[in-house]
This record gives C-alpha cells, structure tokens and sequence, in this order.
C-alpha cells in the first residue's frame, strides 16, 4: 500500500515539474486566508485539490461537533464529481478536459473494511464514457486509511488541460 502511493505521488510530482518547465506560467485560484489553494494553473493545465462530497453537516448534540457525511461511496463520488465538474466550469473547462483522475478511498464497514469500488465506479460511469460526454481521463484508485472528516468515503483529485483551438 504505501509503495502505491508513494509511486503515485513520484508520478504526480513528475508531471507537475514537466508542466512547469513547459511552461511557467503559474496562477492559484481560491481563497487567500484558506492553508492551500483549490486550483493552480500552470500554463493550459489545470491541477485541482482533493475533492470531497459537499458535506451535509448535522450537528452532533453530545460533542456540538459537526457528524460529517452522510451517504455511501457512490453517493459520496457523485456529490464530489458534482463539486468537480462546478470547479472546472468556474474555470472555464468541463469534465471533458479531465486528463488523469486519482480517487482516494476508505474502507466501507459494510464491505468489511474493503474500499467500495462497484459503487465509486457505478458513479463515474454517470460522468465519463458517456454519450453526452464521452472522453474519459486515465485514472487511479486507491484505498486509504481515512480521510480528513472520518465519515468522508472518497476524495478526488484530478488534473485537466485547455483544450487548443485546431489550426
């Protein structure tokens, strides 16, 4: 496990210093206060942060905590290419430009503890592949021990590029 995702994080650092050195040019998008940005261009690509499931918080009376999310990893995996595809069109993309796609899992207890892959991959399928949008980009999935909030059951992150007019 953690030479998968030590492997992953080589390619990813890889890729961002190849686009860089094409480039150079360099633009980060999101809040100024917040501890990292949402999204960076370098050049035509576009690199977002991990995405989540907007959270449907519900208060927690005993701790005055919020519970965190609610829904299984397929629900969770369309809320966050839902979160996803709202960014990119901020941006001017859609999730046509998608390039590469890393999916983050955390065990399902009611799978025993095995990261629900039918249900991650039953929610890309209402998003890639399809008729009215068929690119899909190449992408990995992984399983973590958990997330940042611990009801959280998928993060994405995922790299698009600007498409170039044809000439």
């Amino acid at each position: 496990m953690r030479k998968i995702l030590l492997s992953a994080a080589l390619i990813a650092a890889t890729m961002s210093s190849a686009a860089f050195a094409q480039s150079g040019a360099v633009k980060r998008v999101g809040d100024a206060k917040s501890l990292f940005s949402s999204a960076v261009w370098v050049g035509d690509t576009l690199y977002l942060s991990g995405t989540m499931a907007p959270v449907d918080y519900q208060p927690d009376k005993a701790k005055g905590t919020p519970a965190g999310y609610n829904g299984d990893t397929k629900a969770q995996a369309i809320g966050a290419l839902k979160a996803i595809e709202k960014q990119l069109q901020s941006q001017g993309l859609g999730l046509g430009d998608i390039v590469q796609m890393q999916a983050y899992l955390t065990g399902d207890p009611a799978k025993g503890g095995e990261m629900d892959v039918e249900g991650w991959n039953e929610a890309y399928k209402q998003f890639f592949g399809t008729a009215e949008q068929p690119n899909k980009p190449v992408r990995a999935t992984v399983q973590v021990a958990k997330l940042v909030l611990p009801t959280g059951r998928i993060e994405i992150m995922v790299i698009a590029a600007k498409p170039h007019s044809a000439k």
